[in-house]
């Protein structure tokens, strides 16, 4: 992922930040859907007033506790699944 100077409780959350050909954002995918707050943070930082290519792999809420305790399973698990899916084909 590229360097974007983006607070690190909103980093950890992301997977996947897609760039256009001119490095322009264009599409986040994050583990679980960013709050509201997230996704406002986000695009402040980045002066993405109008930016709405937020998209998740998971579409359950978690809070930030659930988050914090389960990060590291949830991580592990899906690049082991990912890395799997690579074996099969």
């Amino acid at each position: 992922m590229k360097k974007l100077n983006i607070p690190s409780e909103i980093e950890d959350k992301i997977f996947e930040i897609k760039f256009n050909s001119d490095a322009s954002i264009f599409k986040i995918i994050s583990y679980f859907p960013l709050s509201e707050f997230e996704r406002q943070s986000f695009s402040s930082l980045l002066n993405f007033t109008t930016f709405s290519e937020f998209h998740s792999i998971f579409t359950d809420t978690v809070t930030d506790d659930e988050w914090n305790k389960t990060k590291n399973q949830i991580k592990k698990r899906f690049q082991n699944e990912l890395f799997d899916i690579d074996h099969k084909l």
